[in-house]
């Protein structure tokens, strides 16, 4: 709808001069260097011009009578005026206790995923487990069997870190064709958090690990009894063993009141619940690396132990649930990260491949992590193809569609990175499109 009031360029910058006429020395040069500025993204459409009105907005309903009183929610939630949730999709999976939800990727802002708002993997429902009665055991090839209470955990040297977790199904729907009408279900299997706890090394030194301990079975104590084969390196390296998520204890959904994190790797090797660790000579081979988690190729036989998410990337906005409500000023947004290390680059096409511009790799860029991107462009009306391709810092390039069907073939649902294309139409709607 059109605006009431709409002055041009030169009465906001008379506007401005009046205004600026009447203060003194650096308080009008600072007045007219942002009024000017104002005055020209409003030209451009990027604010809405109010600079010239001496009315004041009506007063607002919600002035009028006291607020709610302090402690009135004893632990906060968002406004009731917003709608962030988890959502699932109900055909995907057979029961609610071997399921998934979807973070809401295009309603984030920054890199941290709320903890209310984290995506969920269970494959046997969510244990609900006493903290006082909660034992880690390390066992297996070492010199000194353990069992770790959560005191004895929290009283450890603590480490904190910024990573995301991702499930290697994340896009997974998306292998043989645009199937998902929303980011939220194309991409929504990654979140990234703020993650407290202590290194495994740390209690590996603790335990003495045998010169011929190779591997790590770590098991969870949910219903699943899931469990995967982590190799000893990783363990020595990155891996840690968190009890709080976001500067509070762990979720129950997200394996309070302690779990495995296996940094830039696939999320079910994060254990959840987590209750022994078992140092090995060899893999375990249980099932969930073997009838699951596992990609077949093209000629049959099934690539294992994929431990790594590799380089990926995705605009948020504009997305499906995101469409471009106006003619002008538009900064395209999005997501990469990368289970290599820090994403260093990020390039945006709008015409599906053909030609590709430098994005903004905006705020903390750290590795493991979700990095935020932007690119400021006008919109006038014309249908895009749009597509980011992220690089990360050993050079690996997010693949195209072709070249990763090329090398995997389409039998697979794990380790979909490959460049996503929306499609925006003139009327600003955006669509789920493939192009090979």
């Amino acid at each position: 709808m059109k605006s009431l009031y709409e002055p041009s360029t030169q009465e906001l910058m008379s506007a401005v001069a009046d205004e600026a006429a009447q203060l003194k020395g650096a308080d009008r040069r600072n007045f007219l260097r942002k009024g000017f500025a104002v005055a020209t993204a409003a030209a451009a459409g990027a604010v809405t011009p109010a600079l010239a009105s001496n009315k004041a907005p009506n007063l607002p309903e919600w002035t009028k009578t006291l607020g709610r009183g302090v402690v009135a929610r004893p632990y906060g939630r968002p406004s009731d005026f917003t709608d962030l949730q988890r959502r699932t999709v109900p055909w995907l999976t057979a029961s609610p206790e071997s399921s998934i939800s979807f973070s809401p990727l295009q309603d984030l802002k920054g890199i941290i995923t709320p903890s209310g708002l984290h995506f969920e993997r269970y494959h046997g429902g969510i244990p609900e487990v006493n903290p006082d009665e909660y034992q880690l055991m390390i066992h297996g090839l070492v010199e000194r069997p353990l069992i770790f209470t959560l005191d004895d955990l929290m009283r450890m040297p603590s480490v904190t870190e910024i990573r995301f977790i991702e499930c290697p199904a994340n896009g997974g729907m998306e292998w043989k064709g645009a199937q998902m009408e929303a980011l939220q279900f194309t991409h929504g299997m990654v979140s990234c958090s703020e993650w407290t706890g202590v290194r495994l090394s740390t209690l590996l030194a603790e335990v003495g690990v045998k010169a011929e301990g190779k591997w790590i079975l770590a098991e969870g104590s949910d219903a699943a009894g899931m469990s995967r084969s982590i190799p000893i390196d990783k363990a020595l390296d990155d891996a840690l063993i968190c009890y709080a998520q976001n500067g509070e204890p762990l979720r129950p959904e997200q394996g309070f009141p302690v779990r495995l994190m296996n940094p830039g790797w696939e999320g079910n090797t994060s254990v959840k619940w987590l209750r022994r660790l078992e140092v090995g000579d060899q893999p375990w081979y249980h099932r969930e690396e073997t009838s699951k988690y596992t990609d077949l190729m093209p000629d049959g036989r099934s690539r294992k132990f994929s431990f790594v998410q590799e380089t990926n990337s995705v605009v948020t906005n504009p997305c499906p649930e995101n469409p471009i409500q106006q003619k002008g000023f538009i900064e395209i947004e999005g997501l990469a990260w990368s289970g290599r290390g820090t994403i260093k680059a990020v390039d945006l096409s709008f015409d599906g491949g053909v030609t590709w511009q430098k994005a903004e790799v905006k705020g903390l860029a750290l590795p493991k992590a979700l990095t935020r991107f932007g690119f400021k462009t006008q919109w006038n009306g014309e249908p895009w193809l749009i597509q980011s391709r992220a690089i990360d810092e050993t050079g690996y390039v997010q693949p195209t569609l072709a070249q990763l069907r090329g090398e995997r073939g389409t039998n697979t649902i794990y380790h979909k990175n490959s460049i996503h294309t929306w499609n925006v139409h003139a009327s600003g709607e955006v669509t789920n499109v493939q192009i090979t």
